[in-house]
């Protein structure tokens, strides 16, 4: 079982980056993915989530209207396109898998989201 984690970088604020996250070793579509974010001395918050079929996603407040969540249950992948990014938009990124029914769950290993001048 994998999730795999790419796309951050280095981005100068008001830019964008597009993190995918590719999965395999599970069944993708009876899972629903989401995004979550850790910066230095902060908890592991919850970024964007979406349903198994794609048909309901949900956001933090802080990201709304920025960033939009997607899923490819063909190729086995979830994306989160992050528009007009913010210095505070600075964490790890990690997509989480969950089963739809009984709730087992799996971790990528993150990838680094830097936003500065």
């Amino acid at each position: 079982v994998q999730l795999v984690e790419s796309g951050g970088g280095l981005v100068q604020p008001g830019g964008s980056l597009r993190l995918s996250c590719a999965a395999s070793g599970f069944t993708f579509s009876n899972y629903d993915m989401t995004w979550y974010r850790q910066a230095p001395g902060k908890e592991r918050e919850l970024v964007a989530g979406i349903s198994r079929t794609g048909s309901s996603t949900n956001y933090a407040d802080s990201v709304k209207g920025r960033f939009t969540i997607s899923r490819d249950n063909a190729k086995n992948t979830v994306n989160l396109q992050m528009n007009s990014l913010k210095p505070e938009d600075t964490a790890v990124y990690y997509c989480r898998a969950t089963h739809i029914f009984n709730a087992f769950t799996y971790w990528g290993q993150g990838t680094q989201v830097t936003v500065s001048s």
